[in-house]
């Protein structure tokens, strides 16, 4: 596999978890009254729309998080919506997540950087963006 595509399977990986870890804690919050629901929704759709992106550059088969993994998340988030549902802790939560994927797509730009195309490099950098701009909006919840 060409080192561009790994970047942009990492991109496709990260956001398919992403939008189908939105998507339990939707599920979960759906018969609450929490705030976050709105700005949750908003980052699901932008998550699919990365997920989708990333999909039609990649010329290989899309990988996809592995059952464990999304089993593992799913039980994280339950346990956590049980213990606190506030808009804070779920926003604490969420922020925790997304600073981890910050992390590791700043480590694929840095270690692509020179090896994958221009047009994989800057699709990194928008969703590193994306991700960024998020906790932002997900601080006001704190």
């Amino acid at each position: 596999m060409e080192k561009n595509q790994e970047l942009l399977k990492h991109i496709y990986e990260t956001s398919e978890m992403g939008n189908y870890t939105c998507k339990v804690l939707l599920d979960d919050l759906k018969d609450k009254d929490n705030k976050i629901k709105k700005i949750l929704t908003e980052i699901q759709n932008n998550y699919q729309k990365y997920q989708e992106k990333a999909s039609s550059k990649l010329k290989s088969e899309k990988p996809e998080k592995g059952m464990m993994s999304k089993m593992m998340a799913s039980m994280g988030i339950k346990k956590e919506v049980k213990n606190d549902n506030s808009d804070a802790s779920m926003a604490e939560m969420l922020i925790q997540g997304l600073m981890m994927g910050n992390v590791e797509i700043e480590k694929k730009i840095k270690a692509y950087d020179g090896i994958a195309s221009d047009d994989e490099i800057d699709f990194a950098k928008e969703f590193l963006k994306f991700q960024e701009k998020n906790i932002e909006k997900l601080k006001k919840y704190l």
